[in-house]
């Protein structure tokens, strides 16, 4: 019998595949409004940024795509945020009532997932969970949106931006985003709620179903540390937003008490890969820019629909390093030890990231040499954590930044995934050990 292929092979090409497709659907005359026709490469960007739950665009979405493709878009948005494998894996549930052991590993390293778990009954949940809120979202958005359109419109309109904020995605059918709804506090609670808890992780949401409904006496360590760091994360952003913003008249600066902490709040909360966003970001001032790039490299929690090097990395790191600055040899949260193991994978895991973006900036630096710099970085970290939130410049880059981008969007989904998974893959201690010796650092 042949070797298996690599799971994370499988991954990334059941991505590539879904993208290709995607893209061709969306070339096709029944997907566009009439008299509109668009260049397989743009289709190919609007799949991509479709399937990596991202929301960058070189098209308006409201004007180019009729009905049939804008459902084309809303479902490779609903493969992306799920899972491609993960997905398949579930039809296959449905129709035979199995799967096979090569499957269920194929569909841990796609939800990254814990081997203890018992696989049936977590893609059951998973699918009642996203499934679940993601109607339950659509139906408390109807209710706003039959004020404004007919029983049809308002229906899907409803579905795609409830399937979009819970994926994370941030496509919008409307050509400003969602700056209309900035002082709708209902459509802004409701998306903000779909977007956390989208990015908060799969199992997250699991246990504190379970917790609610007594089905288990204490939420785990993973969890607990996700919902630690996400809130903090929020908080964080939304005060700094807050703060830098103002007094800026092209912001948030022209605005009441009120409104100003709604749309802070809402955009630190968008900035967790989500890509909405209620107010202009094209005149942000430098360091609302800047934070905004440190909270979306960041991105979501592990095993959710976002991206980024994830919430849980950087709480690692910072407790490694609390632990450092204290002499002490472990690190401690919730009264449980974590392993510096840990801290190491979340180390390398950083390096990469920095080290792929700087390398990718310095290109687009050259290509994209007479556009303000700035907006650059923070289209570029945009892409890399599958944020989606754009300084206006997407449709104005050159064809290679927009493949770098294309890229980076890709990398940012599946990419940063597979090199966590295959650090984590244990390869066992040797027969021998080297003499232990110290290097100053410092």
């Amino acid at each position: 019998m042949g070797k298996k292929i690599s799971p994370y092979i499988l991954i990334v090409f059941s991505f590539i595949s879904i993208i290709i497709l995607g893209a061709i659907l969306l070339t096709f005359r029944i997907s566009l409004k009439n008299g509109i026709n668009i260049t397989f490469f743009d289709a190919l960007f609007t799949a991509t940024s479709a399937v990596t739950v991202t929301g960058l665009s070189v098209l308006d979405v409201s004007k180019t795509f009729n009905g049939f493709g804008r459902v084309i878009i809303l479902i490779l948005i609903q493969l992306g945020g799920l899972g491609v494998l993960t997905f398949s894996s579930l039809i296959v549930l449905l129709i035979s009532k199995k799967i096979g052991y090569y499957t269920k590993k194929l569909v841990r390293e796609d939800l990254n997932f814990e081997d203890k778990l018992d696989i049936y009954l977590y893609i059951k949940k998973v699918a009642m969970v996203v499934f679940g809120i993601e109607l339950l979202g659509a139906f408390f958005l109807l209710t706003d949106f039959l004020k404004k359109y007919s029983l049809g419109k308002a229906i899907f309109y409803s579905i795609f931006h409830s399937i979009s904020a819970f994926c994370n995605a941030g496509f919008s059918l409307y050509s400003d985003n969602l700056e209309g709804f900035v002082d709708n506090i209902y459509v802004n609670i409701i998306i903000a709620l779909l977007i956390f808890t989208g990015g908060v992780g799969f199992a997250a949401i699991i246990d504190i179903y379970n917790y609610i409904n007594g089905k288990s006496r204490r939420l785990t360590i993973n969890t607990k540390f996700s919902i630690n760091i996400t809130v903090s994360l929020l908080l964080i952003g939304m005060f700094m937003f807050f703060i830098f913003e103002y007094t800026n008249l092209s912001s948030i600066g022209s605005m009441s008490i009120g409104k100003k902490i709604l749309a802070s709040f809402f955009q630190s909360v968008s900035l967790r890969t989500a890509g909405f966003n209620t107010v202009n970001l094209n005149e942000l001032r430098v360091p609302t820019v800047l934070i905004s790039c440190v909270l979306m490299f960041i991105g979501a929690s592990p095993g959710s629909t976002g991206g980024g090097i994830k919430t849980n990395t950087v709480g690692i790191l910072f407790l490694g390093i609390k632990a450092s600055l204290k002499n002490k040899g472990e690190m401690v949260f919730s009264k449980r030890s974590i392993s510096f193991k840990t801290f190491n994978k979340a180390a390398a895991l950083l390096l990469i990231a920095i080290s792929y973006v700087f390398f990718i900036f310095a290109l687009m630096s050259i290509f994209e040499s007479d556009k303000d710099i700035v907006k650059v970085l923070f289209e570029l970290i945009s892409a890399m954590g599958t944020v989606g939130l754009s300084m206006g410049i997407t449709a104005e880059l050159t064809v290679y930044s927009k493949i770098l981008i294309i890229i980076t969007m890709f990398l940012g989904r599946v990419g940063l995934l597979t090199v966590v998974l295959a650090l984590s893959r244990n390869t066992g201690k040797g027969k021998y050990a080297y003499p232990e010796e110290n290097i100053l650092i410092g």
